[in-house]
């Protein structure tokens, strides 16, 4: 991921020695990732079973916390695609209750079509 993508808040893909680093054993017995994506240094990671978001605290990033939502709490979810003078797109997921989505940008050439088909698979 380019800094100036990271400092505008766009998604790229992780790669998965980073996962083990930061999931490590918080995978449930047959659980598997299935996409994963970071934002400067907090990432979200879609499972078979759930969508788990990665938040990196402090100076260093060595404080973490995990936060599960199940796919069965999202209630809707949509895609913005890129235009041509906007080249990044946007994923917005709503949860529960809340008014606002967790909303997440996605830099040109990351593909939001794979999170949007993972969610429909998960959450339809």
């Amino acid at each position: 991921m380019g800094l100036l993508s990271g400092l505008l808040g766009n998604a790229s893909e992780v790669d998965s020695d980073d996962l083990d680093k930061v999931l490590g054993d918080s995978l449930i017995e047959g659980e598997q990732i299935e996409k994963a994506y970071k934002v400067i240094r907090d990432m979200f990671v879609f499972t078979n079973k759930r969508l788990i978001l990665v938040d990196k605290q402090g100076v260093t990033g060595s404080k973490v916390e995990l936060l599960t939502i199940p796919y069965s709490k999202i209630t809707k979810f949509s895609k913005e695609s890129a235009g041509h003078f906007d080249l990044d797109s946007e994923l917005k997921i709503w949860i529960g209750s809340e008014l606002e989505p967790l909303t997440r940008e996605f830099k040109a050439g990351d593909n939001i079509n794979d999170v949007y088909k993972i969610l429909s698979q998960f959450v339809l």
